[in-house]
């Protein structure tokens, strides 16, 4: 070889050196590039949410009051609704849902991924009833009459996927002919006060194929529910039992040590009796979650923080009586 030829060559340890580089450089930009990703996410999450939000709007102004998250249909192949129906289950489960998603649009007419979350999997959350296309069901899921394979009936009238839930307070159930002393009611706009500061919805929490929003004993995956973010003075999760008297405000925001550390969010988060605000998205950089105000603003934070600020709004308008809030109660430091 000649001595011109040996000067280009390289030594092996030259070599090392260059790799032992590279492998340092992708160790640096590798991570920055997937939190790129996620912030890109996170922007796309918010930017359909925002769409979300503005399609709830619309419709208050256009119906007088928010919508209902869900209802139980009348019949299984319509999406009017009887209010006697109302109770605290469905008197007839093969009829199905109708959700709040459907309402917004013109005959259920829903435009392509407008409710999906691109940062979850699946972009959401199936229907409790899918129906019978198995692209819609997760693996293991069963719907309202126990069956776990695709089925033309119950289907509820909703989005295939559901990446969103609501604040319950003000897009409420629809347990409007119960015997708790407390009933869900309509919401209008303007009994809400600086709406510029009250959460309207957010995104859901995801864990091993949507059973984070299972119900613990049917199995059933709720994505049809809002998240309540108040608990009662004396009946705790179930805002529903809490009585109607006294001059006290009977409900509160959870305390701290009511939401659960990253390593214990698993299954049934809107029905293990901690607070429903467990079921809200945490997987966005630094731990958030998209959340779109009354006024169509969106904001990026943790549930956390959306909770120490008091951002949920100063009263149950979703139910009936004295709903006001304690805004004092379990004070976060």
């Amino acid at each position: 070889m000649s001595k011109e030829m040996r000067q280009r060559g390289f030594t092996i340890i030259e070599l090392l050196v260059v790799i032992s580089i590279i492998g340092l450089l992708l160790g640096i930009l590798l991570p920055a590039l997937g939190s790129a990703k996620k912030t890109a996410m996170q922007a796309r999450s918010a930017s359909n949410l925002r769409n979300v939000g503005q399609g709830v709007l619309l419709y208050e102004v256009e119906q007088k009051h928010f919508p209902m998250s869900y209802v139980y249909a009348a019949a299984p192949d319509t999406s009017q609704w009887n209010e006697s129906a109302q109770q605290e289950t469905n008197p007839v489960p093969s009829n199905g849902y109708v959700h709040w998603s459907w309402f917004l649009f013109d005959d259920g007419e829903i435009p392509g991924n407008a409710f999906e979350n691109p940062a979850a999997p699946g972009g959401g959350a199936p229907r409790a009833n899918p129906g019978p296309r198995p692209e819609d069901w997760e693996p293991g899921q069963v719907n309202d009459l126990g069956q776990d394979a695709p089925a033309a009936n119950p289907i509820d009238r909703q989005v295939p996927r559901m990446g969103y839930t609501a604040n319950a307070a003000i897009i409420p159930r629809n347990k409007f002919n119960v015997a708790t002393p407390r009933r869900n009611q309509f919401v209008k706009l303007s009994q809400i006060d600086d709406g510029q500061k009250v959460i309207l919805a957010t995104e859901f929490q995801y864990y091993d194929n949507w059973t984070s929003l299972a119900d613990p004993l049917s199995g059933v995956i709720k994505s049809h529910r809002p998240v309540m973010p108040f608990v009662g003075g004396s009946a705790g999760s179930n805002v529903y039992l809490e009585p109607n008297q006294g001059s006290i405000a009977r409900f509160a925001y959870p305390p701290e040590s009511a939401f659960l550390p990253d390593n214990q969010i698993g299954a049934n988060l809107i029905e293990d009796g901690n607070t429903q605000l467990n079921a809200v998205w945490r997987g966005h950089p630094r731990k958030q979650a998209n959340f779109v105000y009354i006024d169509g603003h969106v904001e990026g934070k943790t549930v956390q923080e959306t909770v120490k600020n008091r951002e949920w709004g100063n009263r149950v308008l979703s139910l009936s009586g004295d709903n006001r809030v304690n805004l004092d109660a379990n004070p976060w430091p």
